[in-house]
């Protein structure tokens, strides 16, 4: 069975970038009919809030990207532990000295000559005696996974294709601090196989780690017995840029809180987050089925997907155009009746917009000022008036045998008396939901001037 993750860290709002990695998680599980499974990384005790917890929680069942399982580092510690512990013994980690200041100082030698910076070992050529005298002195070791030089790194990545990397070209690893804190890698590839996770679905910005992390699930089998975890399918998707072409601030800032006060529905940010960046095109499509039968990593481009907020809301709007009363009821003002929705549905940007336009229903509305000749043909017009089944049509075929006037002077006066505006809904709609008195004393106002 398919099995994917998202894996947050709590350290603040889900931006627009983790969206599109959790929806596109969660469509490789649903398309194949496997679990979507949510993993807080929650090890930074210092940085980690359960408010924003909560929040991602709310924020994928908002998008509706409900999880089949939930996990937290926080309480997988002790499966991190005997991980390393593993490790170390079959010598795969090993303890380092260096300050922070130590390793830029070795960095900016290496770049200096040429080389690139990666850690040069030095640690592993320290001898017990030494090792003692630094944890004499008050040092405590960080720690470094070490890799394996004797072959490359290779996977078939599903968006990027084949990949292949020399071990000896990255530098070994940190994965725990000196204070025995946790670094992402380790705990990530221990969950991963703990969890079952089949398909890793991730940024770009990822593909290093990786290469580290698939030498790191193969030693853990070796290292705990257990070659049965195998190693998950990659693949890494391009990252989002604004629509000016380069990385964006904004891009980070964008979360489903400012969606949320803009007024934009989740089905179409997840509308234009599952195909952007792929060859297929953007459309306003609410059906999740249909875009999951669409998705394929075949179609995903390794060009940078290009996020635009006009896009978003030109979608949004066609969305909201297409939505049936019953999904928006209990948004609508008082009063509002699956006739008034469809009435006003074609007018409106985002559902919020509703109660504005109902006001040329329930008034009180504002006229322009008339011309004497405008407010003779308006009195006419409420003389005419005549209530059936279509009654603006009949208003209009009457005053126009009546007066001559056809056109805009014929229809722009009457609308303007009718809603205080120069366009807006359909009048067929509109006017019979606006009914027959308050109709023609509209329109016996605007003759009065």
């Amino acid at each position: 069975m398919t099995t994917t993750r998202f894996a947050p860290s709590p350290t603040g709002r889900l931006h627009v970038g983790n969206i599109r990695t959790a929806l596109h998680n969660w469509m490789l599980a649903r398309k194949s009919g496997g679990r979507f499974l949510l993993r807080i990384d929650d090890t930074d005790a210092e940085r980690s809030r359960e408010d924003y917890v909560e929040a991602i929680r709310a924020d994928l069942a908002w998008l509706g990207l409900e999880p089949d399982g939930e996990e937290r580092q926080s309480e997988r510690l002790t499966l991190y532990d005997a991980a390393f512990e593993a490790l170390r013994e079959a010598g795969r980690v090993y303890p380092a000295y260096e300050s922070a200041q130590e390793l830029e100082l070795k960095r900016k030698i290496a770049l200096g000559r040429g080389k690139p910076p990666i850690y040069d070992r030095a640690a592993l050529a320290l001898g017990d005696a030494e090792r003692a005298a630094k944890e004499a002195e008050g040092v405590a070791p960080h720690w470094r996974f070490k890799l394996d030089h004797d072959e490359p790194i290779a996977w078939q990545d599903g968006i990027r294709g084949a990949q292949k990397f020399d071990p000896a070209q990255l530098s070994d690893p940190v994965i725990r601090r000196a204070d025995g804190s946790w670094l992402y890698t380790l705990p990530s590839t221990v969950d991963d196989r703990e969890m079952g996770v089949t398909s890793v679905l991730r940024g770009e910005d990822h593909v290093s780690n990786t290469a580290v992390q698939i030498q790191m699930f193969t030693a853990l089998d070796a290292a705990q017995h257990s070659a049965q975890h195998g190693v998950p399918d990659f693949a890494h998707e391009a990252l989002l840029i604004g629509k000016e072409g380069k990385l964006s601030k904004r891009i980070g800032s964008l979360g489903c809180d400012a969606f949320r006060e803009r007024g934009i529905e989740p089905e179409a940010v997840v509308a234009l987050l599952a195909r952007i960046g792929t060859s297929l095109p953007v459309e306003p499509i609410a059906d999740r089925q249909l875009l999951l039968d669409g998705f394929d990593l075949a179609t995903f481009s390794r060009a940078p997907a290009k996020f635009d907020e006009a896009e978003l809301e030109r979608l949004n709007a066609a969305i909201v155009h297409a939505m049936d009363f019953a999904a928006v009821a209990d948004r609508l003002p008082e009063g509002m009746d699956e006739a008034g929705w469809h009435a006003i549905r074609p007018n409106l940007a985002h559902v919020g917009e509703a109660a504005e336009w109902w006001r040329l229903v329930t008034g009180p509305i504002e006229n322009p000022a008339f011309s004497p000749d405008d407010r003779a043909f308006l009195a006419e017009a409420a003389r005419l008036l005549n209530w059936g089944d279509d009654p603006w049509h009949a208003l209009a075929e009457s005053l126009k045998q009546a007066t001559g006037r056809k056109g805009k002077p014929l229809f722009l006066p009457l609308r303007q008396a009718l809603t205080g505006m120069d366009h807006g809904p359909d009048m067929r709609e509109l006017l019979p939901l606006i009914g027959e008195a308050e109709a023609r004393t509209r329109l016996e106002r605007a003759s009065a001037g």
